[in-house]
């Protein structure tokens, strides 16, 4: 069985990539991959609570986002260095997250057989 990581970059409501991903990270886990997510730059705005997308007719992806832990998706990454420089902490998202440093970010990739990057 592979492993597999999905890395998020891109800020939230930035277009269709985004549920795409999503939709792909939520297919692979439901055939019963081990499947990791890693949120990198403004991609952590993913994950901040609070989001008001219908004011700006968007899709609110956070629903998507709890329903990993369905899914049995329980390693969220996110970069630690990426929260401090948006001015974020872990208890500003909306999921439990596992941050790490940007340091130790190539060490997770190595461990996964594949990378989706987004």
């Amino acid at each position: 069985m592979k492993s597999y990581l999905f890395v998020l970059r891109k800020p939230a409501h930035s277009g269709s990539a985004v549920q795409e991903m999503l939709d792909i990270i939520l297919t692979a886990a439901a055939f019963d991959q081990p499947v990791s997510l890693l949120l990198l730059d403004d991609g952590v705005f993913q994950l901040k609570s609070g989001q008001q997308p219908e004011r700006l007719a968007m899709k609110d992806t956070s629903a998507i986002f709890k329903a990993l832990e369905i899914y049995d998706v329980r390693n969220i990454y996110v970069e630690q260095e990426s929260l401090q420089e948006r001015g974020l902490k872990p208890t500003d998202l909306c999921l439990p997250v596992i941050p790490l440093a940007r340091n130790h970010i190539a060490k997770l990739m190595k461990q996964s057989d594949v990378i989706f990057p987004g």
